[in-house]
């Protein structure tokens, strides 16, 4: 064999192997988006039911101690994006937000202080994550001014959200399930070819509070 006819030898393998990878990423978007449409379509309608129902909220508590009111789910939202992929218009991510208040009444004030770091951690994560309304102040000793507590003055009233984001070159959906069961985040991921009316049922009992094999 010549060395011409061995680099052509090379350059049809590459090819082949290159076709190959192009195909199983089509493949992969095709999947990918299929699911992102019978996602969109299953939470919205979602969205609409749980308008109507408002259901009742896990427990809420930002240090683990001092509860809030009992709470329910409102406003349900739904909004999606798109993005540009290989000249191909494709799902960015899709999201479902709600608001999380007193079952009765108006949102209240409550007041939590926490003085050691893996608390204060916590506490300042959940704020930052639900999107509290809150204070932030420093308890100090009043003859030594050395720093005793942080104490936090904040809003009974929070958010919590689903978004999916796909990746398309794997074929795959990224669920973050933001608080559904109190202040926690939740992440998970399905194969897109997965994504069926029984996986998002499970989705939907995780957000009303139900038994959910969801994550």
């Amino acid at each position: 064999m010549t060395f011409l006819n061995q680099l052509k030898t090379q350059a049809k393998a590459l090819q082949t192997q290159q076709t190959q990878v192009q195909t199983g990423l089509e493949e992969n978007t095709n999947l990918a988006e299929q699911a992102c449409r019978f996602t969109l379509q299953y939470v919205q309608d979602l969205a609409r039911q749980l308008n109507v129902i408002e259901p009742n909220a896990p427990r809420f508590t930002l240090d683990g101690k001092t509860p809030w009111p009992a709470m329910k789910f409102v406003d349900f939202r739904v909004d999606s994006r798109k993005k540009m992929l290989r000249d191909r218009e494709v799902c960015s991510y899709i999201a479902m937000g709600w608001r999380v208040v007193p079952q009765v009444g108006k949102p209240v004030g409550g007041q939590v202080m926490v003085n050691f770091p893996p608390d204060l951690q916590r506490v300042e994560s959940r704020l930052a994550s639900g999107m509290v309304e809150h204070e932030r102040k420093e308890v100090r000793h009043p003859e030594k001014n050395t720093l005793q507590a942080i104490r936090f003055n904040y809003i009974t009233e929070t958010r919590g959200n689903v978004t999916v984001t796909p990746d398309h070159d794997k074929g795959q959906l990224a669920f973050r399930v933001l608080n559904a069961n109190g202040f926690d985040i939740i992440n998970t991921t399905w194969p897109a070819d997965k994504i069926k009316v029984d996986v998002l049922d499970e989705l939907a009992k995780l957000i009303v509070g139900e038994a959910s094999r969801f994550a």
